[in-house]
């Protein structure tokens, strides 16, 4: 059966970011069971989830108070949509998470993924601001890496180059800007402290394409794509002036930060920041049914609720019942159980566990907060040095991701930045997890190191002893 199973997905199952090639001459892993931090294979042989499936399944694999959530609620009203209607469910989320947001946003459109909600805020900045008469604020800014969606409008915001180029052209006026990328920063990177350059480069930009022709910016709290960019002291505080100046709206994707990723139940809470609008999916159900949506607040909503005004977006399944009655009970648990208050009371222990890796030569650097880390590898830690296209393809797929997988952890290790390992553990890990995540990670990492040496030795030598030049 298990055979049949991967034999099976190999023809028929186009898996999402897949390299369906890569799966000729290897199995299909199958998942077919979760219990709290770990899942299944269809071989039994257990696995510990280190990036709860996709940064989603906050409260754990197995919680069948979720499943039981979705039984009533399908007994009941299995269906009905939003437009023009409401229903006890989506009455319900939206005014708890009115009560969780911060600030002045206390109204939620629901739609049906973390993609989904990034198009509705850009949808919705543009309407604004025609509905407001300032009809040339069309175009929005972001950073380059950041991962935002890929439907046409959410993939123009997003800034990985791999991603977007295949399906360009794409929407016009998406502009991208500096990365808050310590790591590697040319401006203050070989300084002391942040000097918030990547900051100012907003304003840069705002100035250079004019005012009063930007609608909004999409920013992350922690940044995913390149390895959980954190912010540097005081980042925030200076997006929001910015913002404030040109009188440019805020968005917050909290798609991965939100509901207990980062400590909060919002991730623009932990940084202290005002959004004007906060994308979101994925945890607000730990994954056990789609959702997603977008906080706004009553003065973003007030030119919609003039005369004949009416915001021409929705879809079928956004604010679909089954849904939020999952998100509901997911928010039982999540304030019930306080996985806020556990994320913060053991994300020290998590982190420098991480940290102690840097011992380890291919280990660059460390980052992160909450139950969100990366680590970024380089070939030479003084020199932070960089892989070139074949050496980054061995080590991630020809090397780590297998050994990882077969090591019994499941993670992220990627190159739509530099090579890094991202993890991001269900909210209720805690020590035994950790200390599994780092003796795993330890282990491979420590013989990856060891293979990346010898196989660079024998590449210089091979190239060393290669033809002599011909007689002059």
């Amino acid at each position: 059966m298990s055979s049949d199973l991967s034999d099976r997905a190999a023809r028929h199952l186009w898996m999402h970011f897949t390299r369906l090639a890569g799966f000729q001459d290897h199995e299909v892993p199958v998942i077919v069971e979760g219990q709290g931090c770990y899942v299944t294979d269809q071989h039994g042989k257990r696995y510990l989830d280190g990036l709860s499936g996709l940064f989603t399944v906050q409260v754990g694999h197995g919680r069948t108070e979720l499943g039981d959530a979705a039984k009533r609620q399908s007994d009941r009203l299995a269906y009905f949509p939003t437009w023009s209607f409401a229903h006890e469910p989506a009455i319900e989320l939206a005014t708890r998470l009115a009560a969780h947001a911060p600030g002045d946003l206390n109204r939620a459109f629901f739609t049906p993924s973390g993609g989904d909600a990034v198009e509705t805020a850009f949808k919705l900045a543009r309407q604004y601001w025609k509905l407001r008469g300032q009809p040339s604020r069309t175009k929005v800014i972001s950073r380059y890496l950041a991962y935002h969606g890929t439907s046409m409008g959410a993939l123009s915001i997003t800034g990985v180059p791999s991603i977007k180029t295949p399906f360009e052209p794409l929407v016009p006026g998406a502009i991208k800007v500096q990365t808050p990328y310590r790591y590697r920063c040319h401006d203050c990177g070989h300084l002391d402290a942040c000097t918030l350059r990547c900051a100012d480069d907003l304003a840069l930009r705002i100035e250079m394409e004019g005012p009063d022709t930007i609608a909004a910016v999409f920013m992350e709290p922690l940044q995913n794509t390149g390895g959980a960019f954190a912010p540097p002291e005081g980042y925030w505080q200076r997006i929001r002036e910015i913002c404030d100046h040109y009188d440019v709206l805020l968005v917050s994707d909290e798609v991965i930060c939100a509901f207990g990723r980062l400590g909060h139940m919002f991730g623009s809470q932990r940084y202290g920041y005002q959004p004007d609008m906060i994308t979101f999916a994925k945890g607000v159900t730990s994954g056990y049914a789609p959702l997603g949506g977008v906080m706004i607040s009553d003065r973003l909503a007030a030119p919609f609720m003039e005369n004949t005004a009416t915001f021409m977006q929705g879809q079928t399944f956004g604010a679909h019942p089954v849904s939020c009655a999952v998100a509901n009970a997911n928010l039982d648990i999540l304030e019930s159980e306080d996985l806020c208050g556990h994320v913060l009371a053991n994300e020290a222990e998590f982190t420098r566990l991480l940290q102690g890796l840097r011992d380890i030569p291919l280990v660059g650097d460390v980052r992160g907060e909450g139950y969100f880390h990366a680590i970024e590898l380089v070939t030479d830690q003084a020199t932070k040095g960089t892989f070139d296209d074949a050496q980054a393809e061995w080590l991630l797929r020809g090397y780590l991701s297998p050994r990882l997988y077969e090591a019994g952890l499941i993670c992220r290790a990627d190159d739509r930045g530099e090579p890094v390992i991202t993890l991001s553990p269900p909210l209720i890990a805690g020590p035994e997890e950790f200390a599994f995540i780092e003796q795993t990670l330890r282990r491979v990492l420590t013989d990856a190191s060891e293979a990346f040496a010898a196989r660079s030795t024998t590449s210089v030598q091979v190239r060393s002893s290669g033809p002599a030049s011909a007689p002059a």
